[in-house]
């Protein structure tokens, strides 16, 4: 029996503490955010969950509220990681966090590390703290939880998380693997202006910035929103463009190439759905620059003030509900992973596709959307890994992608129970057409 905190109860941390309330292998659940109203809202609808405030900006706050826990889930903003990763070694207790960082550059610029590892060449200088932050958790952080015995694991939310245990999955099937697309679809349209189903900030930020690839074994920096690649698998009823978008997927399987992907050269993340169709219109208009700039006399940031005009997404039933009694335009979308490589010395091309519950049928089976679905319960999924022992005797800091194939087949066990399936079709390369 483990005790468990959530914190961040947000769409995803609150989706995933649902969870984790019924789960019979959690004995106490702490739920904690800086917002008593989120606090209290959900600790009234669970059955074994304490509620507590926290205020992430400090790290105390934090210790407080995790003694005792076996796990440390982070939903929180990017901007916290750091602090609740020290927070867990304090408490000595497992760490998952539905993202990786972009904070922890600076400790790595001040390590004695950072000579070893040179910064990839022509970074811009936000992805080139991604790509230090990254180096951090790894090279700093594993280390330090492996000292207590305790294990990391990022990149735990539906994307990064289960496409990257789906692309590990692929791996199954080639001897070697040459490039990875992942491509990601979020079909959800509704009659009103809602073009964000998770957060609008993150989502807009990661659609401001370069997109990042692995090309010839080299991480790059491409066009946002570049590149189209046209895909129409047999359940889509037409074509669907995907583009280039900043994710952490790139930079996930370019550290772990030899170890986990079979001597992976090529990957990228190409995305679709609502919120790309209305970025992508901004981006060349300069409305996604967060450079200051005047207008009629006034000093204004493009991209703030486009935001405080988007509508946060939909998180209590009620506003779900109200969306769905006004109907929805759209209730679609794909997560696919196509992974090309050889096998016996032939060409293979390993399509594994994702299948979840829409819209509609999210909210019939949880009280909740798609994305709320698909990303919290992905985070739960591995939150029953950990409660289950299915980690025991790992120590350190991995990433989602660096799964065991033991481990993938029960995260999609585990998976399937909540309508979450992997559907792998093995085809000739030559079967695909852009």
């Amino acid at each position: 029996m483990k005790k468990v905190l959530v914190l961040g109860l947000g769409a995803q941390g609150s989706a995933a503490a649902k969870k984790l309330d019924k789960d019979p292998a959690v004995s106490e659940l702490v739920v904690a955010d800086y917002d008593m109203k989120a606090v209290n809202a959900l600790v009234e609808e669970l059955d074994k969950a304490k509620g507590v405030q926290v205020d992430a900006f400090d790290i105390n706050s934090i210790i407080a509220a995790a003694e005792g826990c076996d796990l440390i889930l982070n939903a929180l903003a990017l901007t916290f990681n750091p602090k609740v990763l020290d927070a867990a070694l304090a408490v000595k207790a497992n760490y998952q966090d539905y993202n990786g960082t972009d904070k922890l550059y600076e400790m790595w610029d001040e390590s004695e590390l950072s000579k070893e590892y040179p910064v990839p060449e022509g970074l811009s200088l936000e992805n080139e703290r991604w790509w230090k932050s990254f180096m951090a958790m790894y090279k700093i952080y594993g280390p330090k939880f492996k000292e207590i015995g305790k294990l990391a694991l990022f990149g735990t939310g539906s994307a990064p998380g289960l496409i990257c245990a789906a692309s590990k999955y692929t791996m199954r099937y080639l001897d070697t693997c040459d490039t990875i697309y992942n491509f990601v679809w979020e079909g959800a349209y509704a009659k009103r202006f809602q073009p964000f189903w998770w957060s609008p900030i993150t989502a807009m930020t990661d659609m401001a910035d370069d997109a990042v690839a692995l090309e010839d074994g080299k991480i790059i920096e491409t066009e946002p929103f570049g590149r189209p690649v046209k895909r129409q698998y047999d359940y889509m009823d037409e074509p669907v463009i995907f583009r280039e978008h900043c994710h952490d997927e790139p930079f996930q399987y370019a550290f772990n190439t030899e170890t986990d992907f079979k001597g992976l050269k090529n990957s990228y993340f190409k995305y679709a759905g609502a919120g790309m169709d209305f970025a992508s219109q901004l981006y060349p208009a300069g409305l996604l620059s967060r450079e200051e700039e005047e207008f009629n006399g006034q000093k204004i940031v493009p991209f703030e003030f486009i935001m405080s005009h988007i509508p946060p997404a939909p998180h209590y039933k009620e506003e779900i509900q109200e969306i769905l009694d006004e109907g929805l335009a759209l209730d679609a979308g794909c997560m696919v992973i196509e992974s090309y490589g050889k096998k016996d010395g032939k060409d293979v091309l390993v399509e594994a596709h994702v299948f979840a519950p829409g819209v509609k049928e999210s909210f019939d089976l949880a009280g909740i959307t798609a994305e709320m679905y698909l990303t919290g319960q992905s985070g739960y999924l591995f939150s029953k890994m950990f409660i289950n022992n299915q980690f025991e005797g790992m120590s350190g800091l991995i990433s989602s992608d660096m799964l065991t194939q033991e481990q993938c087949d029960k995260f999609f066990e585990y998976a399937a129970e909540l309508q979450i399936t992997l559907d792998v079709k093995i085809k000739d390369p030559s079967e695909v057409c852009d």
